[in-house]
């Protein structure tokens, strides 16, 4: 008589939600509602609700897929050892199938329930992220982050041709803000971390141009960020609460940014300290800027 094998789940449900990146998705998910919000036009509640949950699904995919291919980098790299996949608690082809499944069901509601417009935007997002950034662009150029960083841009315009079926400048800009942000947002990390990428031999900037080049190219990339937050409001296609909270937010990431382009010796205690407060500040800046933008257009219309 032949013994059963035990069947054993490769996994729980905790795993499988960290394949997806939730902090990550936060702000993409957030993003993506803005640029439905602004709008001109409305979206039905349902559908809305449908748009959203297929940029957060497709953001979770795109995570997925990554760690998938990234599983022997995430290994290597202490901020990524504990993952799922390095950390041995799950197959990585139950990864692989995760992320492929859930990328399809994605896109085909998005198209099937809100519009193909959307959907192909979406599709785009996800085939960006996982191909050109993450096996082309990754492990063979410091400029990864660089061109990598359109996948993180999607969102807005995802969400505005939800509610419009539609492209127009306005998300553009908000694309190209989300664009140009990403690069000091990520190298000031990497500056920090950059013990991290060397051991993984990631060829992020910091390691293979080192951290002088890469404080210039913060402070370089800061300048036509600043000007596409800024941009809206003077082309008429935000109000005033925009522009106000675009300038002082925009000049203060300039301040940060500007301290950390300009170091040439770290101070007594966290050498790191202007860094973090960057990266840190970073990601409130697009909070704040997004939700501005949403706040100008529903309460000042």
């Amino acid at each position: 008589m032949a013994t059963a094998i035990p069947l054993t789940v490769p996994a729980d449900w905790r795993d499988f939600l960290a394949l997806t990146k939730p902090r990550v998705m936060t702000l993409v998910v957030f993003t993506g509602l803005c640029g439905m919000l602004a709008a001109p036009v409305g979206i039905h509640p349902v559908l809305g609700f449908t748009a959203i949950l297929c940029i957060a699904l497709g953001a979770g995919a795109a995570g997925a897929l990554n760690q998938w291919y990234e599983a022997d980098l995430d290994a290597r790299m202490k901020r990524t050892r504990g993952r799922p996949l390095p950390d041995g608690r799950m197959d990585r082809q139950a990864a692989l199938h995760f992320g492929v499944g859930l990328a399809v069901f994605a896109v085909a509601l998005m198209g099937l329930a809100v519009n193909v417009a959307a959907a192909a935007i979406l599709t785009l997002s996800i085939l960006f992220y996982v191909l050109v950034y993450t096996v082309w662009l990754k492990r063979r150029t410091p400029q990864n982050i660089v061109i990598g960083g359109a996948a993180g841009a999607f969102p807005p315009l995802i969400g505005w041709a939800a509610a419009t079926g539609e492209v127009a400048a306005l998300p553009l800009l908000l694309f190209a803000l989300v664009f140009l942000w990403t690069p000091p947002h990520f190298w000031a990390l990497a500056l920090f971390v950059r013990s991290d990428y060397a051991a993984a031999g990631v060829p992020m900037l910091p390691v293979v141009a080192g951290e002088r080049a890469t404080r210039t190219q913060i402070g370089l990339y800061t300048l036509p960020m600043a000007v596409a937050a800024i941009a809206p409001w003077p082309l008429g296609l935000a109000g005033a609460l925009y522009g106000a909270v675009s300038v002082a937010t925009t000049a203060l990431f300039g301040w940060f940014a500007l301290r950390v382009a300009t170091r040439t010796t770290a101070p007594e205690g966290d050498a790191m300290r202007p860094e973090k407060r960057l990266f840190g500040y970073s990601i409130l800046y697009l909070f704040v800027v997004f939700g501005a933008l949403v706040a100008d257009r529903w309460l000042l219309p």
